[in-house]
């Protein structure tokens, strides 16, 4: 009977699909993942059904929808109040795979547990925003991860601390080194205790970088990227030169791509690891996303907006021998993950009925086709800063937006993204629309979805 695959899931906050150098068009040099695209299978279009942090994360880890979840919003302190945070009790790929005998383990940025009044105190402090972020997890919220060496919502990239095992919420440890840096060199540590565990392990290295502050890297990945004009490092047709945006946005690029390359390198050295302790042949290895950024694209700099440079997110998946090498048009979406990492896993079987999306894994294997014309949800909720509540969908060659205003009234965009990739030019006449509108009402449906524009999207299209 042939041994039950390690699984090793490596996601980096931020990180655009555009900036993989394998496929994308952002000017990073990124060789540890690219030779991980050629020996696995590269992904183009893995999507973030929520292109913020906490959503995502939470779809990512449960496959239920925001409103089953719990998760509507990025955790703080403010949304908390709303009881926004990972319900209690629901399952997670973690919670599966430990229940079938997995070593089960999380490093690194958590970001889906509220903060209580003494995170404050214990945790990162209260930023300028006027918000706590970080929060510690106690044992009985960790979904399915026993190994734990992890902290909330922390941007202290150069001077990061972590609560480990089981230690109180006032025993944090102090690193004095890189973020990334240090939580490879964890994540190392568990591949090289492997081999004396009989059962397999299913370990998350969650980094934060290249997250902001973007000027948080090491000297020596620093000013790589010094020597690019603006029109150089952001090449994308839909940034407007010469415009303060997309001057803002060339500076934070040069800093946002040498943190993707200084990630690259802590990856490399977590996959040399693999190798030297033999077990790369038997470890499925997945590097993604939560989401991109925006990067002067439409006039934006940040995230969860419905534009690709949001949405898209990069999704590489290699275990030599099993997975054929090469290039997939599957679609994996947030929601598709943790069915697929079952999947992947050999443990199909034990996919949860709370689990809202898809298992991906044996288009991934090459053992099936790809899926004919899948689609990616797109989700927004209000916030007091954000007050638009959005729904869209997206194929592999279109998509719809509908955003409903605090006025009451609803705005459609759709774009051919095979005729305009870079989302130019929005036309709601095209012939496809109003099958793709239906096709979006239909699945708010299916989910139980009670966005207050549907009535107004369906009289649109009627």
């Amino acid at each position: 009977m042939e041994s039950r695959p390690n699984i090793l899931v490596i996601m980096a906050d931020q990180f655009r699909a555009m900036a993989l150098g394998a496929s994308g068009t952002d000017p990073v040099l990124t060789p540890n993942l690219d030779r991980l695209a050629e020996e696995g299978v590269l992904v183009d279009h893995a999507v973030s059904n929520y292109p913020v942090c906490s959503p995502h994360r939470a779809m990512f880890l449960t496959s239920a929808l925001p409103t089953n979840n719990g998760v509507t919003h990025n955790i703080n302190s403010v949304t908390a109040e709303q009881g926004v945070g990972l319900r209690d009790g629901i399952p997670t790929w973690a919670t599966v795979l430990r229940d079938r005998g997995y070593r089960t383990g999380y490093i690194g940025k958590w970001h889906l547990e509220p903060p209580t009044d003494d995170d404050e105190t214990h945790g990162e402090g209260r930023r300028e925003d006027g918000k706590v972020w970080d929060a510690y997890s106690p044992t009985s919220r960790r979904f399915g991860f026993d190994f734990w060496h992890a902290y909330g919502a922390a941007d202290s990239h150069l001077s990061p601390h972590y609560w480990v095992g089981d230690a109180a919420r006032e025993e944090r440890l102090d690193v004095d080194a890189w973020s990334a840096e240090h939580e490879i060199d964890v994540a190392i540590d568990v591949v090289r205790e492997s081999p004396k565990h009989d059962a397999p392990f299913a370990l998350m290295v969650s980094l934060n970088p290249p997250h902001q502050p973007f000027d948080a890297v090491p000297d020596r990945y620093r000013h790589a990227y010094d020597h690019l004009s603006a029109a150089e490092l952001l090449p994308r047709d839909n940034v407007a030169h010469g415009t303060p945006v997309a001057t803002e946005a060339a500076d934070i690029a040069r800093d946002y791509f040498s943190a993707a390359t200084g990630v690259d390198d802590q990856i490399g050295r977590l996959l040399d690891a693999l190798d030297a302790q033999e077990l790369a042949e038997n470890t499925v290895v997945i590097f993604t996303s939560d989401h991109g950024m925006q990067l002067g694209s439409h006039g934006m700099l940040f995230k969860n907006v419905p534009y690709e440079e949001s949405m898209r997110i990069p999704c590489v998946v290699r275990q030599p021998g099993r997975i054929p090498p090469g290039r997939s048009t599957e679609m994996v979406t947030s929601l598709d993950f943790a069915p697929t990492i079952l999947g992947l896993a050999g443990e199909a079987d034990a996919v949860p009925a709370t689990m809202h999306g898809r298992d991906r894994s044996a288009a991934l294997r090459g053992l099936e086709d790809v899926s004919a014309d899948p689609a990616a949800s797109y989700h927004r909720f209000p916030s007091a800063t954000e007050p638009e509540s959005i729904r869209g969908i997206r194929t592999r060659d279109a998509k719809l937006i509908a955003s409903l205003r605090p006025n009451g009234t609803v705005e459609i965009r759709a774009f051919d993204l095979h005729e305009d990739p870079f989302e130019l030019a929005s036309d709601t006449r095209c012939e496809w629309v109003p099958a793709l509108a239906e096709r979006l009402l239909t699945r708010m449906v299916d989910e139980g979805d009670t966005w207050g524009g549907a009535d107004q999207l369906k009289r649109l299209f009627a």
